[in-house]
This record gives structure tokens, C-alpha cells and sequence, in this order.
């Protein structure tokens, strides 16, 4: 069997990183591990050199992670926190501890579909802490491959370009509705969708999947809306469209919620425009129970 010992990692020197970094400075790591502070300096230099990485750099008087020291870090207190769940359950006390789950939402995905995807995962017999961190496909990514995250939440597969070794998820898929105000579902609702010719339209941002399949059926249908607005933000959109700015698509899997929300009506709906929607993560299979949470419920119940 193939033994690792050249690259074994001293457990030891990796604790007194773990209470530095967690208590803010050496001294303080001190008093909590009653230990004099010539030793614990010792111990981190004899890591850094293990590790051919400075993991803490000084900023004034402050000791602040590197990029190195961050991704560490968080390795170390996986590792400790487990410790201590371990010792607790060997003792037969309960750990308290939710399950963490980090979930990246792409910023193109509608709120409401990410609260409805991630919603089972806290009705799960086993509490669950979900942190949700929001920003571009590419960050999300980038925080996917170090393991900072357990999933992330797009209207998008990976590509076969991207340099991460990651796997998507088809959640699952379904059609589009068009709304507006009281006023312009009533003007525009007969002789849908040729109504939407020349009519105001509110539009998502020209990096998301739906802008994309929203251009390509009206140049298919022949139909050139008015295009009154274009927005990243798809929640800022609906209050647009709330306002009576122009009519906007979103998936018609979260019609209801969109109608009660925004005070809209619908002005028809489009089956041949597809949203789909993707689960990316480390995983080929999925394991996470939360992830299987989410995969079962969205398969099963929300694009049934």
C-alpha cells in the first residue's frame, strides 16, 4: 500500500496555527493553550517551512491570513471542529453542532428560485446552518475548487473550458411566463404573443441564459419589444415591472409567488423558452445530504 509518510502533516504544529488564527494574535493563543510564546512562534515558522508557504503576514501589529494561510485555516477547522464532535459523541454528549452547508448562488438565478431550491435542505431531520454567498459564476467557482463551498446554484453548466474539476447537476427545467401590471396584462394579453410587437419590455441582463433564449424566440417569432430597461438584477426588475415600467419573463415554476410578491398578472406563457437550472459541485455523485435534499425536491416536487 502506498504510504505517505514524506508528506505526513504534524497535527500538533497545525493546532497552534488553527488557535492563532481563530484568537486573533499569538498572545492571545497563548493564554488559551497556556503555553509560553516563543514556543507557539516556533511551531508556526516549523509549519510554514513544512508547508513552503508564509500563511500569516504582519499589518502593523497584526498577524493577517495569507491567501495560503486562509485556505488552511479553513481545512484546520474542519479538522478540529470534527475533533471535538468525535470526542463528544464518544462521550455520549450531544454535539449541538448543525451541519454547515455553504452554498454559492450564481447572481443571475432568480431569489425566489434559490429559496425555493435550497428550502428543503432546512427541513431535513438533521439541522442544518446554511450560509448562502452570492456573486458571479466565476467567483463562485473559483470558491467551488478550494472547497470553501459545498454547492453552487446556476442557470448554467460549467463549460468544458472551465479549469475546475466540477460536475453539474440538471435539477430540472421548465417553461417561462410573461407578466405585467394590471393595466399592460390587459392591453397585451389578447393577441399574445404578437401583442409584445413594439410593446414596453423589461429586460435581464445580457450574461444570463434567459436574455439569451428571450432574444432568440423573439427574432424567431419576429416580435421587437421596446426595449424600456435592462437590469442585473432580476429582483430590481420585477420591481420595474411592478411599477408598470414594461412587462418581464421569469420561470413559470415560481409564477404564484411572482403574482403575490410583485402584484403582476400574467400576459401568457411560453413553453418553448427553457430555463434550466444546475447544481455544480465537487461531486460526480451527489453525498452532501443537504445537496440530496435539494436534488430530490427540485426532480421530484418543483419541476415535476
Amino acid at each position: 500500500m502506498y504510504c505517505r509518510s514524506m508528506e505526513w502533516l504534524n497535527y500538533h504544529h497545525l493546532h497552534y496555527f488553527w488557535a492563532v488564527a481563530k484568537m486573533g494574535t499569538i498572545a492571545a493563543a497563548c493564554e488559551k493553550l497556556h503555553v509560553a510564546q516563543p514556543t507557539i512562534s516556533a511551531q508556526l515558522r516549523t509549519l510554514e517551512n513544512s508547508f513552503g508557504e508564509k500563511l500569516f503576514k504582519r499589518v502593523g501589529r497584526n498577524l493577517v491570513l495569507t491567501d495560503t494561510g486562509r485556505t488552511v485555516y479553513r481545512y484546520a477547522d474542519d479538522i478540529f471542529s470534527l475533533g471535538g464532535e468525535l470526542l463528544d459523541t464518544l462521550k455520549g454528549r450531544p454535539t449541538g453542532n448543525p451541519l454547515r452547508f455553504s452554498v454559492g448562488v450564481a447572481d443571475v438565478l432568480p431569489k425566489l428560485i434559490a429559496h425555493r431550491l435550497l428550502e428543503p435542505a432546512l427541513k431535513l431531520p438533521e439541522p442544518i446552518q446554511l450560509v448562502c454567498r452570492e456573486s458571479t459564476p466565476a467567483e463562485l467557482l473559483a470558491r467551488l475548487a478550494v472547497h470553501e463551498l459545498d454547492l453552487i446554484l446556476s442557470d448554467s453548466p460549467i463549460g468544458p473550458d472551465v479549469r475546475v474539476r466540477a460536475f453539474n447537476h440538471l435539477l430540472g427545467e421548465c417553461g417561462i411566463t410573461i407578466f405585467g401590471s394590471e393595466e399592460l396584462a390587459t392591453a397585451h394579453r389578447r393577441r399574445f404573443p404578437r401583442s409584445l410587437d413594439g410593446a414596453p419590455f423589461l429586460m435581464p441582463a445580457g450574461n444570463t441564459t434567459l436574455r439569451r433564449s428571450l432574444d432568440f424566440w423573439f427574432d424567431s417569432e419576429d416580435i421587437r419589444p421596446s426595449v424600456v430597461g435592462e437590469f442585473d438584477d432580476s429582483a430590481l426588475l420585477k420591481v420595474f415591472g411592478q411599477a408598470g415600467a414594461g412587462m418581464f419573463a421569469a420561470p413559470d415554476v415560481i409564477e404564484k409567488e411572482i403574482r403575490r410578491q410583485y402584484d403582476v398578472r400574467v400576459v401568457g406563457r411560453v413553453e418553448s423558452v427553457r430555463e434550466r437550472f444546475y447544481a455544480i459541485s465537487v461531486e460526480r455523485k451527489v453525498k452532501h445530504p443537504a445537496v440530496a435534499a435539494i436534488a430530490h425536491a427540485a426532480r421530484e416536487k418543483l419541476f415535476d
